[in-house]
């Protein structure tokens, strides 16, 4: 399959909207491996290319802008009747020309704004008299703002911005605006479909977190648990491990463990590793599940920064350690919005976890001149799984942990491309 996204851009700059929604499209297609082309207006700058923009499988087509060397002004023919300017539809031609040698090997073109904006009005032309030559092209017609009441009297050309076009669907990225968006192009609603604008969290992050999300897929998991420490037992990295299971086979969510971990002179460290993934797996958790980042390069310890972006994506942090005298990644997984989790019989944590309204467990702990130690009735297994339930329903029922979770898993680019435009490229075959 080859696919076209036809922009017109005549700029890259970053606060228009369209340019990052196009973006994250561009990502999807070339994570899917799709051939990509990108058509824009001859006169958008090669200098102003970023980011994904930048990516050498991108094919770029500059659209003609201009006619024996004059530039085509675009303007604004928003209105339903009227006159067009008198060299309107000879720089329709001549768009129309350069769409058709540029989109006759494609399978798919993706239209932003096209049909919708008035100032788009001869590129609406534009592709409508080149369609007529590309019998085989299907289109993706994608409209961005609200759809307009449709006119009771309408012109040519101006009704074309009310008119559909064969072989197109129609698409919105709200289920909202569909029946709006039917009635602007006189369709019925099922020649209108739902793209999601995506929000593409990875292209904010450090190339240290991208290395752990090529590693193991924390972005569509319903509870993910970051846990930065020395690898040692008094940080307790077995319980986190253990109640994490706990949570997984109580609920059947999706649970993923990022351990940040450095090593300790207290133990071996594969030893405590292996012991840390068994309690795991005997608790529910599937070795896929865990990931320890001192195993994907990151020996000496994974970067605070990284640290911190990863608190910003997970939505769980489970404190179980034995000794803490302040305990400052409780504030760090806090200040991005994790349900917190502590051990309430450890001092410092209790009263950390007051002023934070946190969910107290008990574990064995070190006070002041003695330690602690916790007795479980009828055991600590029991113990975990009556936890993790109450944990998972808190967490449901806390409007900011799902409004983070269903940003990061419902409208990724992965989930969009995967439920939405996918399969409306194949539908549209």
């Amino acid at each position: 399959m080859e696919v076209a996204i036809l922009t017109m851009f005549n700029g890259l700059n970053n606060t228009y909207s369209l340019v990052n929604i196009v973006a994250e499209q561009l990502r999807m297609f070339l994570d899917a491996n799709v051939k990509i082309k990108l058509l824009v207006s001859e006169h958008c700058p090669d200098h102003e290319r970023y980011g994904v923009y930048l990516d050498k499988r991108i094919e770029w087509v500059k659209i003609a802008n201009q006619i024996d060397g004059e530039v085509i002004h675009w303007r604004d023919y928003s209105q339903p009747t009227g006159k067009v300017h008198e060299s309107f539809f000879e720089e329709a031609d001549r768009i129309a020309g350069d769409l058709v040698e540029n989109l006759s090997d494609v399978d798919v073109c993706l239209m932003h704004d096209i049909h919708y904006q008035g100032w788009h009005l001869v590129h609406n032309v534009a592709v409508r008299k080149a369609q007529q030559q590309l019998p085989n092209l299907r289109f993706l017609a994608f409209t961005h703002s609200a759809p307009v009441n449709r006119p009771l009297n309408t012109e040519w050309p101006f009704s074309a911005r009310y008119t559909p076009m064969p072989n197109t669907i129609y698409v919105y990225p709200t289920h909202s605006g569909i029946p709006a968006l039917a009635r602007q192009y006189d369709v019925p609603e099922g020649k209108c479909q739902v793209v999601n604008n995506s929000l593409d969290l990875i292209g904010f992050l450090s190339d240290e977190v991208r290395t752990v999300i090529k590693k193991i897929d924390i972005l569509s998991s319903d509870i993910l648990v970051i846990y930065p420490g020395r690898l040692t037992p008094a940080k307790k990295f077995e319980k986190v491990a253990s109640l994490c299971g706990a949570i997984k086979k109580g609920s059947e969510k999706n649970v993923k463990v990022v351990f940040c971990d450095f090593s300790s002179k207290d133990i071996d460290p594969k030893t405590y590793k292996t012991l840390i993934l068994l309690e795991g797996c005997e608790a529910g958790l599937d070795l896929k599940d865990m990931i320890f980042t001192s195993d994907i390069g990151f020996e000496n310890g994974f970067p605070r920064k990284g640290v911190m972006e990863l608190f910003s994506l997970a939505n769980l942090f489970i404190c179980p350690s034995f000794s803490e005298s302040f305990g400052l990644t409780v504030l760090e997984a806090a200040s991005q919005g994790n349900f917190i989790v502590v051990n309430e019989a450890v001092p410092a944590l209790e009263e950390l976890g007051k002023k934070l309204n946190v969910f107290f467990m008990r574990w064995d702990a070190r006070n002041f001149g003695f330690d602690t130690s916790e007795t479980y009735h009828p055991s600590e297994k029991a113990y975990l799984e009556h936890h993790a339930i109450k944990i998972v329903n808190l967490m449901r029922e806390n409007a900011v942990i799902h409004a983070k979770t269903l940003a990061r898993q419902r409208y990724s680019p992965q989930w969009v491309w995967t439920n939405q435009l996918e399969p409306l490229l194949r539908m549209s075959l």
